[in-house]
């Protein structure tokens, strides 16, 4: 627990309905889950630094990391926020504040919190990106030498992969409720 302004703050997950977020996920901090998303087992979803606000239709595969890490003498809170319908492939690990929508995190790879996503990128695995940048749209970063290109059209929703996972999922594994809520609060 923290203390803000005097009060008294548990840190809080809200799951959006239809969302499928597996028990032996680790969600820690002030976290929003959308709709859809699909949280597999082993994931972390670290907000140290600041809420994490993910959107609607996420796949978020095991050992994926998303850390919103407190910075040193950073005062204020910040939050990251993740878009829609995006894919965050095993072992990938995201310290970005903000991800934009249809993008591809293939296994492995990693993005520091300078760099931002904007839409319909695809990280290709084990690629490493730290720079203070915002990528451009439909980027693809590739190879031994993280070397970029643009590709013509953003990549494709998973939408068979999430409706497959939302059925399979409940089978093997428990599940975190979706949180029953009268008002979403903006942060």
């Amino acid at each position: 627990m923290s203390t803000v302004s005097g009060t008294t703050h548990r840190p809080s997950v809200k799951i959006g309905a239809g969302a499928v977020v597996c028990v032996e996920a680790e969600l820690r901090g002030d976290i929003t889950i959308g709709p859809r998303t699909v949280i597999h087992p082993r994931a972390k979803v670290l907000a140290e630094g600041g809420p994490i606000i993910i959107g609607e239709s996420n796949l978020i595969e095991e050992q994926v990391v998303l850390h919103n890490r407190k910075l040193p003498g950073q005062d204020t809170p910040v939050a990251m926020t993740i878009g829609t319908n995006n894919v965050f492939e095993v072992g990938s690990r995201c310290e970005a504040i903000r991800v934009g929508n249809n993008n591809i995190v293939e296994s492995k790879a990693s993005i520091g919190r300078e760099t931002e996503l904007s839409s319909g990128c695809v990280i290709g695995a084990f690629c490493n990106i730290t720079s203070h940048e915002t990528l451009p749209e439909n980027s693809v970063i590739f190879g031994d030498n993280c070397r970029r290109r643009l590709q013509a059209d953003k990549p494709q929703a998973q939408t068979l992969q999430l409706d497959f996972l939302t059925k399979i999922l409940p089978n093997y594994h428990h599940l975190k409720k979706s949180t029953k809520t009268k008002s979403v609060e903006k942060s």
